[in-house]
C-alpha cells in the first residue's frame, strides 16, 4: 500500500501559517478592532507543528499516523518572501504496513507578487516519487508559467489567479474589515505544476490568544486571531450531479501577525490535526512598505 497526502497546496501552508498579512504587535495594535485601519506587515518565524490523525473512516484504511511539520518563513515586502516547509508523516495502515511520506518544499515570491518560484519534492520511504518545479511571471494580460520539472512545459493562468503571499493579502484584508467571505482562485504549483484550484475562505468572529507563559505559543498571548477555515477545489472534478465537492478542508488560527496554531486538515475520509510544538520569531528586516 502507498498512502501519499493529498498534495497539499504550497499556499496552504506557505500562505496560511506563516506567509500571512498581519497586524504589528505593538500596543495600539493589540487594542485595535477587526474593523479599524492599523498598519500591516509580515511577521517572520519558524513554527513546528506535531500531527496527528483525527477523526478516519474505514475505507481510508489508515490506522494510524504520527508526523511533524516544519515552516520557516523570512523576507519583507521589499525584498519579497521566501517560504522553506517540510511535512513528514508515518502512516500505518489497517493491514500492519507502515509507510513514511516526506513533503520538502521551497518557494519565493518577489515584492508585488511579480514572479513566483517553485520547487516541491515528495519521498516515500526516503525514495522520490514527485518533483515539481518552476517559475510563475505576471504578464500583461495572463500569467505564464514555465515548468522545468515533471517536464519543462509553458501554460498561462488568468491575471486573476493570486499567488500564495497574494492569496493570504486577501484574507488577512477581509478580516481586518469583518468581511467573513473570500473566494479566490489560486496557484502555487501543487501537484505537476498545472492546476489552478478555485478556494472559498470562511473567517469566524475575531477572538484573543490565551497561551500559557512558557509554553509554545505563548508569544501569541493577548494577540487578536480569526477562526479560519480555507475550502479547495479542483474546478475540472465535477461528480456525476454536476456538484464541486472540496479537495481537502484547512482549518486553523490565524493570528493578527501572520502565525497560525490549531490545525485541522480535512481529506474527507480521515482528519489530521496539527499541535504547535514550538514557535521562533526572527529578527525583522526593515521595510517602509511594511
Amino acid at each position: 500500500m502507498q498512502i501519499v497526502p493529498k498534495p497539499v497546496l504550497l499556499s496552504t501552508f506557505a500562505g496560511l501559517f506563516a506567509a500571512a498579512l498581519g497586524v504589528a504587535s505593538g500596543p495600539a495594535a493589540l487594542a485595535a478592532g477587526a474593523g479599524a485601519s492599523v498598519g500591516q506587515k509580515l511577521v517572520p518565524h519558524r513554527a513546528v507543528y506535531d500531527m496527528k490523525l483525527g477523526d478516519t473512516e474505514e475505507q481510508a484504511g489508515i490506522a494510524g499516523l504520527n508526523g511533524r511539520m516544519v515552516y520557516d518563513f523570512s523576507g519583507n515586502a521589499c525584498d519579497g518572501y521566501s517560504v522553506n516547509f517540510r511535512f513528514v508523516t508515518e502512516f500505518q495502515d489497517t493491514n500492519g504496513g507502515s509507510q513514511i511520506t516526506d513533503l520538502q518544499t521551497t518557494s519565493f515570491e518577489e515584492p508585488h507578487a511579480e514572479s513566483y518560484q517553485f520547487l516541491s519534492k515528495t519521498f516515500v520511504d526516503q525514495k522520490l516519487v514527485e518533483e515539481t518545479r518552476g517559475t510563475a511571471r505576471v504578464g500583461s494580460d495572463a500569467k505564464t508559467v514555465e515548468l522545468k520539472q515533471p517536464s519543462e512545459k509553458s501554460l498561462q493562468i488568468g491575471s486573476d489567479v493570486l499567488f500564495p503571499t497574494e492569496h493570504l493579502l486577501s484574507i488577512l484584508k477581509a478580516a481586518a474589515k469583518d468581511v467573513h467571505f473570500v473566494a479566490a482562485d489560486i496557484y502555487d504549483g501543487a501537484e505537476t505544476g498545472e492546476k489552478v484550484y478555485a478556494t472559498t475562505t470562511v473567517i469566524g468572529a475575531m477572538g484573543t490568544g490565551d497561551a500559557d507563559a512558557g509554553k509554545p505559543g505563548a508569544s501569541l498571548s493577548g494577540l487578536n486571531y480569526w477562526p479560519v477555515t480555507v475550502a479547495y477545489f479542483d474546478p475540472s472534478a465535477e461528480n456525476a450531479s454536476g456538484e464541486l465537492l472540496p479537495v481537502y478542508q484547512l482549518a486553523f488560527r490565524l493570528y493578527q501577525n501572520g502565525i497560525s496554531s490549531d490545525l485541522k486538515l480535512d481529506y474527507g475520509d480521515f482528519i489530521i490535526h496539527g499541535k504547535m510544538a514550538s514557535l521562533e520569531l526572527y529578527e525583522e528586516g526593515a521595510c517602509e512598505q511594511d
